[in-house]
């Protein structure tokens, strides 16, 4: 991320925390005409709701120490990726890949890298599709390609999400091993719990549509007397 050269003379924390914050509104404009679009084609809503935070001035520093950075500016542009981020909450992990393929289509959208932690959980349990992509933020002395992370994850991934990072913290990365193990045993009744909402739900889908063939099978016997 390049500060533009109007901005010099102002704070430069300032002017990059302005441009993070505009990247945050401009991504959570797109996802809501996408999801708004799915809704008015499909009759369906994918997305629960859309969460979005800045990195507070006291985390962005304790991240770049605990990464052996200095703490400057341009360290905290280059080396994180987070700090703009959102979180979109779907009801289903098939959701999931079906958000995220709609926003890596958008032309102003450059995906940077992307962490599949479905596929790919990581040892302590934790799942969720990351993606860290950049978006030009247009200022009078042209665009400013800004950074964003946006996480995508089921209601219940989410629920144990939570959970995990308050624990993390509670102890600072150094949880006793019981806690541990326990928390490993909820994502694993997360990872049924995901499948066996969305079996229920395909059920439900399913029932719908013979009872709509039925009602205009009906309707074409009527038709016929």
């Amino acid at each position: 991320m390049n500060i533009p050269k109007s901005f010099d003379q102002v704070d430069q924390w300032k002017s990059v925390m302005f441009l993070y914050d505009s990247a945050l509104k401009e991504i959570n404009t797109k996802i809501e005409i996408l999801n708004n679009e799915f809704i008015h084609i499909y009759n369906y809503n994918p997305i629960e709701h859309i969460k979005s935070r800045l990195k507070t001035p006291d985390s962005i520093v304790k991240k770049l120490k605990r990464y052996g950075y200095e703490v400057t500016i341009n360290n905290m542009v280059e080396q994180l990726n987070d700090i703009a981020g959102i979180r979109i909450i779907c009801s289903f992990t098939s959701d999931i890949y079906q958000i995220a393929e709609m926003i890596t289509r958008q032309s102003d959208v450059t995906v940077l890298f992307i962490k599949d932690y479905i596929k790919f959980p990581k040892p302590n349990g934790y799942k969720s599709y990351h993606l860290v992509l950049t978006i030009p933020i247009y200022l009078a002395d042209g665009p400013v390609d800004t950074k964003v992370e946006v996480q995508i994850r089921t209601i219940a991934m989410d629920f144990w999400a939570s959970l995990e990072h308050k624990i993390y913290y509670k102890f600072e990365g150094n949880a006793p091993a019981y806690l541990q193990q326990e928390l490993k045993a909820c994502a694993d009744v997360v990872n049924v719990l995901d499948a066996k909402m969305f079996s229920l739900n395909q059920a439900i889908l399913e029932l719908s549509e013979a009872q709509q063939r039925k009602a205009l099978e009906g309707e074409e016997t009527e038709e016929e007397i």
